[in-house]
């Protein structure tokens, strides 16, 4: 006898979307400390990525180069570590959290020593 074919009773993975992108609220809270960067001179540039798996916003000190910084969005690890990550030049996570304003404060103290001179 074969089974009815038919969806599923339950998903096989949680809901999510199709491309993954920053909301509005998350957008205000990058582009606050993106704006205190560039009034510091630190930052010039910066690019939105919106793909399947991951959204992410890069900041750049001259357009033709690497970004200084990424920071990105990844809902599938929501359960885990945390979907929010700041990303360095080099590819190391410099933090990674559930808390979007928490994790951009490790760019916060990059802004306050190139405010104080570099000391």
């Amino acid at each position: 006898m074969i089974p009815p074919q038919g969806p599923a009773p339950f998903p096989l993975s949680p809901a999510v979307p199709e491309v993954v992108s920053f909301d509005r609220k998350e957008l205000g809270v990058i582009l606050s400390v993106y704006g205190r960067m560039v009034a510091a001179g630190e930052w010039r540039d910066y690019a939105i990525a919106s793909l399947r798996d991951l959204a992410v916003f890069s900041v750049f000190r001259r357009t033709a180069e690497v970004p200084l910084y990424r920071i990105e969005k990844r809902p599938r690890l929501r359960a885990r570590q945390g979907m929010y990550a700041v990303v360095g030049a080099d590819g190391q996570v410099l933090r990674r959290g559930h808390d979007l304003a928490l994790v951009l404060r490790v760019l916060e103290r990059k802004l306050i020593r190139a405010v104080d001179g570099g000391s």
